[in-house]
């Protein structure tokens, strides 16, 4: 669930690796991720019955599985292609073991006894405690063509950009369809250009479609629509341009610019420095809504910066700060929501997403992760202040969010394991009084 801080750049290049003819490679995960707090369900909506939540209760439980299927390989010479798939299933789980499911992809509510936050308690047709149905779409498929140190690629795939991403938190990731070009003809630069068509991510512009999967306050909001059903971006696509470049080989700096259609422009500045150890960036951000919430909004900003520490192979220690503007929200990603999308801005919480990119908010991270006997540990704590969690600065609601989190990670060959325990104390979350989480995720790639 750790931000990836790889740049759309090194994601696509990766997408694009060569294999050779004969060699067509297929790889792939199977997940089981499981949720429970002890959260009451009166704290978070109107429309829960009062009950007090328990750790490992039932009712306060969710639970759902994945299976990812990817295939790659090269057609000719310069020319590749890839396709994956996945099925989401909650194996039957939410029947005796747990009342909620962890994925929006599944498009029904599962129990009506459970505290359904962030989503209706009803689904499509207005059937309040609906069967749970397993979901599968085509998460990718693309063909790309590389010609010197230009590449493009072009269909349904991952993106990885500042504003607009394939968030990898949930158990289902949310995918796009669009062109993309990258040149790196200039030394130590990288040129992209892009176009976005379509998304499958619940980014409620007018076009995506809701997801309906009721959770017990897990999912601080959905990630792919209804059956991975994919919409117009944005209303009407999207348009992005960027440049990277590591001339100073400690330094690297990126530059973004975005024109989603009848929606938003906005751009993205970052430099972050790693010498000899030592960890800085710096991060601003400015996006105009004006076009879809109406002209009379001004443009928002949001900036960041990070300090941090890296003993290679040891442990990593860092700190940031960010604010922003009490106008709109800012530095959210574009393709899920404008108050609960998750961000790259360096202070981003590890579960409770929404609250750093907030109107007026300013926030403070620290975390420290480290390699200990074989197991990976890392401790998150996030604090923000006078976070107006709506779009509009029309509506002056201030609240305060802290959230720690400690996590232990393993690997038992192809199998990854990771338990994880937060503790969210936010003032519109479950009457402003803090409550536990216990999570565990297992992985098992092949």
């Amino acid at each position: 669930m750790k931000l990836v801080k790889m740049s759309l750049a090194a994601a696509m290049l990766m997408g694009v690796s060569a294999y050779a003819v004969e060699n067509v490679k297929i790889s792939g995960d199977a997940n089981v991720f499981y949720s429970t707090n002890d959260a009451d369900a009166a704290g978070y909506d109107a429309l829960t019955t009062d009950t007090d939540g328990s750790l490992f209760d039932k009712d306060s439980s969710a639970a759902d599985a994945s299976v990812n299927l990817k295939v790659t390989a090269d057609l000719v010479d310069g020319i590749s292609a890839g396709a994956s798939y996945t099925v989401i299933s909650t194996l039957g789980l939410e029947n005796n073991f747990v009342s909620n499911v962890w994925g929006t992809s599944h498009g029904a509510v599962a129990n009506t006894d459970a505290n359904y936050a962030n989503t209706p308690a009803t689904n499509d047709a207005g059937i309040v405690g609906a069967k749970v149905e397993n979901a599968s779409w085509f998460t990718e498929a693309w063909v790309a063509a590389t010609l010197g140190k230009t590449t493009a690629k072009l269909g349904r795939m991952e993106l990885d950009t500042p504003l607009a991403f394939t968030e990898t938190w949930s158990i289902e990731r949310n995918t796009f369809e669009s062109a993309v070009a990258i040149n790196q003809d200039l030394p130590d630069t990288t040129l992209v250009l892009a176009w976005v068509g379509n998304g499958n991510g619940t980014e409620g512009y007018g076009q995506a479609i809701d997801g309906t999967v009721a959770h017990y306050g897990l999912a601080v909001g959905g990630v792919v629509n209804e059956d991975g059903e994919f919409t117009t971006y944005g209303t009407d696509g999207a348009y992005a341009a960027g440049i990277i470049n590591n001339s100073f080989k400690p330094l690297t700096v990126q530059a973004w610019y975005y024109d989603v259609t009848r929606m938003a422009q906005a751009y993205w500045l970052q430099a972050d420095l790693n010498m000899e150890g030592i960890l800085a960036g710096a991060q601003y951000t400015n996006v105009d809504l004006s076009d879809y919430l109406g002209a009379s909004v001004d443009a928002s900003s949001a900036y960041a910066l990070m300090l941090g520490y890296e003993m290679k192979d040891v442990a990593t220690l860092k700190v940031a700060y960010s604010s922003v503007d009490d106008e709109t929200p800012a530095g959210f990603n574009t393709a899920t929501s404008l108050t609960t999308a998750q961000s790259k801005l360096y202070t981003e919480a590890w579960w409770n997403y929404g609250y750093v990119t907030a109107m007026n908010a300013s926030a403070l991270n620290v975390s420290l992760t480290a390699t200990v006997a074989g197991f990976d540990l890392g401790a998150y704590y996030t604090a923000v202040t006078d976070a107006k969690r709506h779009i509009l600065a029309a509506d002056t609601t201030e609240y305060d969010m802290n959230e720690l989190t400690l996590s232990a990670g393993t690997s038992f060959g192809p199998l990854d394991a990771t338990l994880v325990y937060v503790n969210t104390d936010a003032e519109d979350q479950n009457d402003d009084t803090a409550y536990n989480m216990v999570q565990a995720y297992l992985t098992l790639n092949f």
